[in-house]
């Protein structure tokens, strides 16, 4: 039995103990909140990993995205970039590659993992029109099903799916005028086909097909969001909202055929509709859990997009998205560097562990009042140990000679801890 058919069941199983004692949470409550489609676990039955919880009353949980492209093909680098993303708190990676040897860089990529890892299968099954030089329109949707269902077999934990993409919903998009119209890549990809073929997309039509792959290992759908919007002026139009729509009700079908599933949302949004996203997402989709890109609240800000989707992350983790997914100083410029990911996690977990105060996740709060008690009694060690990136906290603070080491160059003797500690 797989995790939701079980939680059905009333069996608590293994998984669930685990993750409840990860959360500081009731297994039973774990058990509940899988059955009912509000949490996820992330664990392929043939992947050697410990399981991750993604969902309600949970802590919000960070992506980071690695993955070749058709200029930079290096698995080291790739490889690198998964090991930064693990040693800095990630809680799950995705292996978006789209150049080089695909199959290859997921194998290796799979291997070495801790973490739960997730893919877009979209990407490998076009890769074979690309490397012949064939037409998007040549496209085989039995590629793409074939594709799907050996990732899943070598142990993918969630695969991203567009399937709620449809004609209609492109219709509606083509009605409005949108700024900057498909931005997903692989919404783009099955969009040109279905455009150029008059055909509906396959992952809709079939979608029975695509949960019975999915259920056979346990793996994630994450439906994805191939009508995100690219532009802020886009957010929140007729095309998103149709494709919404359309993903709540495939996610309650996958339920009720015990597939665990999550929704990816927008996007670019400005800062007063990331809330009002969230609370439509839960209430169109019954309360499963959103898997969120930023969403980045601003467009000009090119080189500093980790803060731009930071802020919205903060804010949409606060109004109950689950799942972040990372964005880094790279994001509309290139291919991200090792150091890129790096800052793009620890501005996702600022994010993430800020939402966490403001929803009242158990036990969020107690890490910044450790902080708070490091600072008060100048325990610099304790407040390194306690930060999101000790080694650049530490790094920042020993730039410099102090002359008392108790402080720092900041307000050296004019101190306030210091001075606060003369007043008793």
């Amino acid at each position: 039995m797989n995790q939701i058919e079980s939680a059905k069941q009333n069996i608590i199983t293994g998984e669930m103990i685990f993750v409840a004692d990860k959360e500081d949470a009731q297994p039973e409550k774990i058990m509940l909140d899988i059955a009912n489609g509000h949490t996820v676990i992330l664990k392929n039955k043939v992947h050697d990993i410990k399981p991750l919880a993604i969902g309600k009353d949970l802590s919000t949980k960070v992506n980071s995205n690695i993955g070749s492209s058709g200029d930079i093909c290096s698995i080291d680098e790739e490889l690198e970039k998964l090991f930064v993303s693990i040693n800095n708190g990630a809680d799950a990676v995705m292996d978006l590659s789209t150049g080089g040897n695909i199959t290859e860089f997921r194998e290796k990529i799979l291997k070495n993992s801790t973490i739960p890892l997730g893919t877009v299968p979209l990407y490998e099954a076009f890769q074979y029109l690309m490397d012949k030089n064939e037409p998007i329109e040549k496209f085989d949707p039995e590629i793409l099903f074939e594709v799907i269902e050996r990732q899943c077999e070598e142990g993918v934990d969630f695969i991203t799916v567009h399937c709620g993409l449809t004609l209609e919903a492109i219709k509606r998009m083509n009605e409005q005028s949108r700024i900057l119209g498909i931005v997903s890549r692989g919404g783009s990809l099955i969009a040109t086909w279905m455009i150029k073929n008059n055909r509906e997309n396959p992952l809709y039509e079939q979608y029975d097909r695509l949960v019975k792959i999915a259920k056979k290992n346990d793996v994630v759908l994450s439906l994805g969001d191939g009508l995100r919007p690219g532009s802020i002026a886009d957010a929140t139009d007729r095309a998103q909202i149709t494709e919404l729509v359309t993903l709540g009700e495939l996610a309650k079908k996958a339920l009720e055929e015990d597939v665990q599933v999550m929704i990816e949302g927008p996007g670019h949004v400005p800062l007063n509709q990331v809330e009002t996203n969230i609370k439509l997402q839960k209430s169109l989709c019954g309360g499963a859990p959103f898997y969120v890109l930023g969403p980045l609240v601003t467009d000009i800000a090119p080189g500093y997009d980790h803060i731009t989707s930071a802020i919205g992350g903060a804010i949409a983790a606060g109004a109950g998205a689950d799942f972040l997914c990372y964005v880094t100083p790279a994001e509309h410029l290139r291919l991200p560097s090792a150091e890129d990911v790096k800052n793009g996690v620890i501005a996702a977990k600022i994010a993430a562990h800020a939402g966490d105060i403001a929803k009242g996740v158990k036990n969020a709060i107690q890490k910044d009042i450790a902080m708070s008690n490091f600072r008060k009694t100048m325990n610099w060690e304790g407040q390194y140990n306690s930060a999101l990136d000790p080694e650049k906290a530490r790094e920042m603070r020993s730039a410099i000679a102090l002359k008392d080491d108790k402080v720092c160059s900041m307000c050296s003797s004019y101190c306030s801890i210091k001075l606060n500690a003369s007043f008793k």
